[in-house]
């Protein structure tokens, strides 16, 4: 059984959570803020950016089928330290192939690592937080999720910065990475060990069950029709916040020709727009329930993205990076929520749905920029709209579990 958690060590889980949300975040936002850089320092085309994203997306799966072994056999706490150990190295290693010694495969080895570590840790990190949404009993994750937006609005921002200011890449993110670094030993220091996920409380204890056996029941959760269902609901959002994540910078910077710096403020938007309304997620979610806040927010992204597509001017993009911010921000919580409705098998279907949307998240924009260079990337977003929208119907999977009252809303 888990030790008992004292108010203040609560406190120090809650707030090392939120620490390696904002590092994966800003991570994320580094690299993505940089592409216009790095396509041109490179002298690379869109299909190509998708090649590298490709293999990003490979490596993330891998990172992705390989965290239940992780947590099964060295639990989340040493899973989350190695991760992010991994995808600090790999950012580093994208401006060592940026600019020290320019070459696409060393990018494509930063880019790898960077996304095997980033798989990884989104489902120990959704895990940890998931636990703990269900230990305070409120709708939380949204405010987890959160803090990555924050992280990425750090990252946009600073890419921002750098774009403007003419720093080099590998500057940039060897900066980066040793923020991540410091950041990853610090929270893990304040992250309780808990038998539940897989942390090694007593080595010698006779009732404690083997890796292998852990293993078996994290993997239960594929063979349940509602790990599906949930994962319909967070395959389009998931889509959309990675597709923004990867190419809402190029389309402003080249499709609406506002410059490099204009395409990472274009994120930042869409970022901060995001961030805001995980913020006040959770109280909105268990005021109307889960399935009315993802419904209006599939309709809200679809028009933030039809926007971005087809508005004669700059500030019109604007307004529809922020709506597809808005609309994109609490799919992927949510369905972690949903996920932890049952907390006897919470880690698992946790981490299973975290799988589901985190392969869209990553494999999903390399997709659109493959497909961009035969009918152009402003009319490649139309895919989102479409994935949106299907999103927002299968809204219905996310309702709570019979006696569960988080996310359930009014009665």
């Amino acid at each position: 059984m888990d030790q008992t958690l004292t108010h203040s060590q609560l406190v120090r889980w809650r707030t090392a959570i939120f620490a390696i949300f904002a590092a994966s975040g800003l991570s994320v936002a580094t690299w993505a803020s940089r592409v216009p850089s790095i396509k041109a320092d490179l002298g690379i085309e869109n299909s190509q950016i998708g090649l590298l994203l490709l293999g990003m997306g490979i490596a993330s799966i891998l990172g992705l089928s390989s965290s239940s072994v992780v947590i099964a056999r060295f639990g989340t706490r040493k899973g989350m330290l190695g991760a992010m150990i991994i995808f600090a190295t790999g950012v580093a290693l994208i401006g060592v192939g940026t600019n020290v010694a320019p070459s696409a495969t060393i990018v494509v080895i930063g880019l790898a690592l960077f996304g095997f570590g980033n798989g990884a840790v989104d489902v120990m990190m959704n895990v940890e937080g998931a636990a703990i949404e269900t230990h305070v009993n409120k709708t939380i994750l949204p405010l987890f999720h959160a803090f990555f937006s924050f992280g990425t609005v750090v990252g946009a921002g600073l890419g921002a910065l750098a774009a403007n200011l003419g720093v080099n890449v590998f500057a940039h993110t060897a900066v980066i990475a040793v923020l991540i670094l410091i950041g990853a030993f610090v929270a893990i220091a304040n992250v309780p060990a808990r038998e539940v996920a897989g942390d090694t409380v007593d080595d010698h204890a006779v009732d404690k069950p083997g890796w292998r056996e852990r293993l078996a029941v994290s993997l239960s959760a594929w063979r349940e029709p509602r790990t599906y269902a949930l994962g319909v609901v967070m395959l389009g959002m998931s889509f959309a916040e990675g597709g923004a994540n990867d190419w809402l910078a190029l389309a402003v910077s080249e499709d609406h020709h506002g410059g490099i710096a204009l395409g990472a403020i274009a994120l930042t938007v869409f970022s901060v727009a995001m961030t805001a309304v995980r913020i006040a997620g959770g109280p909105l979610v268990d005021r109307f329930g889960r399935v009315a806040v993802l419904r209006i927010l599939a309709v809200t992204a679809a028009a933030g993205i039809l926007l971005v597509i087809l508005a004669p001017n700059l500030p019109l993009v604007f307004v529809g990076a922020a709506l597809w911010g808005i609309g994109a921000s609490l799919g992927f919580p949510l369905g972690m929520s949903a996920a932890a409705d049952d907390p006897a098998k919470a880690a698992a279907r946790v981490s299973a749905a975290a799988t589901i949307g985190y392969v869209a998240f990553l494999c999903g924009p390399p997709v659109l920029g493959l497909i961009s260079d035969h009918i152009g990337l402003l009319n490649t977003l139309y895919i989102l709209v479409v994935l949106v929208v299907a999103s927002g119907l299968a809204s219905s999977a996310a309702k709570p579990l019979a006696g569960a009252k988080v996310g359930a809303g009014p009665h």
